[in-house]
């Protein structure tokens, strides 16, 4: 049902040394907005129009992006995630796709489950090995200004990444605060947020892993802390935690500044809102 379940598809492909979207269709509270060529890469913001996603609501969510085509996304805003009486929880299913010698940069608006919220999203990634890819999503505790933080029911999250035909990272975890308290000094402490970033590229290497961390301990202050490794050849993933949304935001935004400056050797300001 329209609304309730709720399908997104776009297709880019290379034309004319540029990134032009060869499919695009959305059901309602999906918009796509419009496509922007900035550095010869297509920039293009996904928006959802509706007040957010409810317990029994289901998102789908499928992009591509063909041999040699460079293409940037975002969301216009944070995804809010309301609770309801419904038996199912709120489905987020959001697959991708990145071909031969193509190039992603996707950097999400976290997302935000009220108190009683249940969620289960889950991003599957298939990129070429020739192919390069920027990816970062976000969590928060809840409505932070509120002092809304750790009161959902529910979060399942999964990501998986793969290489060709090979699974290289999975990302999989299941938060159920009223069950076991998010806030405990072991396991989130004081922080109230958290993203993961990929980095998928040929001169994805350790020295550049090493360089990420040096630099973000560096910018990030006291309430942030961040993690980068390789944990392949070609991949390196950064994990982000922050006590405040302000240092948050600030960080992750010097992360993906750093990582398409010193990896991609792209201008860092590609992400425009």
């Amino acid at each position: 049902m329209i609304g309730r379940s709720a399908r997104l598809e776009l297709v880019f492909e290379a034309r004319g040394g540029g990134t032009a979207i060869a499919h695009a269709y959305a059901e309602p509270p999906f918009r796509i907005g419009r496509s922007f060529d900035i550095d010869g890469a297509a920039y293009v913001i996904l928006v959802c129009s509706g007040p957010g996603i409810f317990a029994g609501d289901a998102l789908d969510l499928s992009i591509s992006v063909g041999a040699g085509a460079r293409v940037v996304l975002t969301s216009q805003s944070a995804l809010q995630v309301h609770p309801s009486t419904a038996v199912s929880p709120a489905a987020i299913r959001h697959r991708c796709t990145v071909e031969d010698g193509a190039e992603l940069i996707a950097h999400w608006d976290p997302v935000i489950p009220f108190a009683g919220a249940r969620l289960d999203q889950r991003f599957d990634l298939r990129i070429d090995e020739s192919s390069a890819v920027y990816w970062s999503d976000a969590l928060m505790s809840g409505r932070v200004s509120r002092g809304e933080t750790w009161c959902f029911d529910s979060v399942a999250h999964e990501l998986r990444v793969r290489v060709g035909a090979a699974l290289k990272y999975q990302e999989r975890y299941t938060l159920q605060p009223k069950q076991r308290a998010i806030a405990h000094p072991w396991i989130g402490g004081g922080m109230q947020y958290a993203a993961t970033a990929l980095t998928h590229h040929e001169h994805a290497t350790m020295e550049a892993a090493e360089l990420l961390q040096r630099t973000i301990e560096t910018e990030g202050g006291e309430d942030v802390r961040f993690g980068v490794d390789l944990v392949e050849p070609r991949l390196v993933v950064g994990r982000l935690l922050g006590a405040s949304g302000a240092s948050f935001a600030a960080a992750r935004a010097s992360f993906r500044r750093l990582v398409l400056a010193s990896v991609f050797g792209r201008p860092s300001d590609l992400i425009r809102k």
